[in-house]
């Protein structure tokens, strides 16, 4: 009936939903009864949008009765409403929106709220979902800074401030013109640290007055408000495009398994085991070939997006020099050669995780024996691509 409605538009006013109600019933009341010809058909393209959801609802839901243990329908439907036009995309030349999933509740990045500063940039947003993504990690106070969708920084402490304090000193260089991601309500201790430098975005589940106070003095700092909450359905999957298609997978979430090993004669201290969770925790994050050093619960050096591992190994360590002795190394994939540990022995590093499965794993180990460092294997990787 609402799609014959639509359909006659012309001659038939159809609502669809209860926020029209007021609207229509003042048109009526200043149109002696009448509505013009575009509010009929504004309307109408709210009721086939509105037949179109619950029939993809439908089709979706039937689509995947029948199929056994497949994961994946055979068919997806998928339906975005835009929230807003952007300026350009990644580059000045390119167009681009912002779309969020339509027909259900607002959440995540496309559900956040933006306090202040300059409407956000196309990789703005792309960097905010990348630093909020890492920064969901912790449950201790916690601070990531991103550039270019890699964090520079990552640190873990008793409060946000020195959390702050910790990712900074990982690449101070780097750090400006960054985009900062927060876990827990930015005070004003982290906000007065925080404005010293030049900061393109703050995404945090919050900020208090004395905060906001301070920064707000920072007219074009974007503060990004999103709840840690905000969860749907269609957040289970990752969806990437390809000409004539679209991949889809599951969330990377698991960060380990029943096949976590230690691999090596020696096995890392308490110490040692702390950071290499934390470390593995952030190269999770960091596009691959990546690798992770870290030191007392923060990043010391960050080697990102490396055609050869061992490649990412030596800038890591140059990220980190001196720092990297005493420091343990996370790897995203397994070391397709002992090059990677003799590079790690030579600059201190005391302790590797990876997950193994490298034909040449008995060389690794080897090598990490010779060089008396303690390695664990995971069983699991963490490409990101």
């Amino acid at each position: 009936m609402i799609r014959a409605a639509a359909k006659n538009f012309q001659d038939v006013a159809v609502v669809t939903s209860p926020g029209d109600y007021g609207p229509v019933l003042l048109a009526l009341q200043e149109s002696a009864g009448i509505l013009d010809r575009k509010a009929l058909f504004d309307l109408a393209k709210k009721a086939f949008l509105c037949t179109a959801r619950y029939d993809a609802q439908i089709a979706q839901h039937l689509s995947g009765i029948g199929t056994g243990n497949e994961r994946f329908p055979p068919n997806l439907f998928m339906d975005f409403e835009r929230i807003e036009s952007l300026r350009y995309g990644e580059n000045p030349h390119q167009r681009a929106a912002f779309y969020r999933w339509g027909g259900q509740k607002p959440y995540g990045i496309a559900a956040a709220r933006q306090l202040q500063g300059k409407e956000l940039s196309y990789n703005n947003i792309v960097d905010i979902e990348a630093a909020w993504n890492l920064i969901q990690e912790f449950s201790e106070p916690a601070c990531c800074i991103i550039k270019h969708t890699n964090p520079c920084g990552t640190a873990v402490a008793d409060c946000l401030h020195s959390a702050y304090l910790k990712a900074y000193e990982a690449d101070p260089i780097s750090a400006f013109g960054s985009v900062m991601g927060f876990n827990k309500t930015v005070d004003q201790q982290t906000a007065v640290e925080v404005s010293k430098l030049f900061v393109e975005v703050i995404v945090a589940p919050g900020f208090n007055n004395e905060a906001m106070e301070v920064l707000s003095t920072r007219k074009n700092l974007r503060l990004i408000v999103v709840n840690p909450k905000g969860v749907a359905d269609t957040d289970e999957y990752e969806i990437k495009r390809v000409s004539g298609g679209i991949l889809v997978q599951e969330h990377d979430s698991t960060l380990s398994d029943a096949e976590t090993r230690v691999a090596t004669d020696r096995k890392p201290s308490d110490d040692e085991r702390h950071d290499l969770e934390f470390a593995w925790r952030v190269a999770k994050h960091v596009k691959s070939n990546a690798i992770v050093l870290a030191k007392e619960g923060r990043t010391v050096g960050v080697g990102a997006g490396q055609m050869s591992r061992v490649d990412s190994v030596k800038i890591s360590i140059q990220k980190a020099h001196p720092t990297s002795k005493g420091s343990v190394m996370a790897s995203d994939a397994f070391f397709p050669f002992r090059d990677g540990i003799d590079e790690a022995a030579k600059a201190g590093i005391t302790a590797i995780i990876q997950p193994g499965g490298s034909l040449k794993d008995q060389e690794t180990i080897q090598a990490a024996n010779e060089h008396g460092i303690a390695m664990v294997f995971t069983g699991l990787r963490h490409f990101k691509h």
